[in-house]
């Protein structure tokens, strides 16, 4: 009998449920989300800031919800649309979870008018 034997036989005495479980830490996922709303966004606005997630996970399952600054005039609901669908999926492929929520809150519209105002020179 070899040891490697040995454990294998143990290994098939002892269900996947016996054998432990990886928990991913919602600051990573949090992260994952943050990184994939970066990915589906055309650019972040000159002066903006990159997005931001938060995320409650329930065992299988992640909340998310993704701060963001837009340059406008810009097609909003698309790429709302597009952040919700990237997070969805990335969170799914790199965490193992599902994902029925993403809230996305957009905290800034940057247009070319306030970023000449905020540089100081405004609008004569």
């Amino acid at each position: 009998m070899t040891v490697d034997g040995a454990v294998d036989r143990a290994a098939e005495r002892v269900g996947a449920a016996g054998r432990g479980a990886t928990t991913i830490a919602d600051r990573v996922v949090a992260k994952i989300a943050a990184r994939a709303a970066r990915e589906a966004l055309d650019a972040v606005p000159p002066g903006g800031s990159a997005p931001h997630a938060s995320v409650v996970v329930l065992r299988d399952t992640a909340r998310v919800s993704v701060t963001l600054e837009l340059a406008y005039p810009s097609d909003l609901g698309r790429q709302c649309g597009a952040v919700r669908g990237r997070v969805m999926s990335r969170v799914r492929e790199l965490a193992g979870m599902e994902v029925p929520e993403v809230t996305v809150h957009v905290e800034r519209l940057h247009s070319p008018r306030t970023a000449r105002e905020s540089d100081g020179r405004g609008l004569r």
